[in-house]
């Protein structure tokens, strides 16, 4: 292996290697910081809801709010 064709060939293949794979990591990266950017901005696509959606989730909350009150009601501070 101290053939110097064969360590120059060697070194080239790990370098090539190198910078196929920190390419993609920060091409990867890029990508997950642009979704945390539109998380952020709240810029998705969100469908309009329906007024039924809206009462149910209203009545989820409601409900929420019960559990969460008769827990209080139950714990002595």
């Amino acid at each position: 292996m101290s053939d110097p064709l064969t360590l120059i060939t060697v070194a080239s293949a790990s370098l090539a290697g190198l910078s196929i794979a920190t390419f993609a990591g920060l091409r990867g990266w890029q990508g997950w910081l642009e979704v945390r950017r539109l998380e952020l901005s709240g810029s998705g696509r969100q469908e309009p809801r329906s007024p039924a959606g809206e009462m149910i989730e209203v009545a989820d909350l409601k409900e929420r709010v019960r559990k969460l009150e008769t827990l209080a009601s139950c714990i002595d501070l």
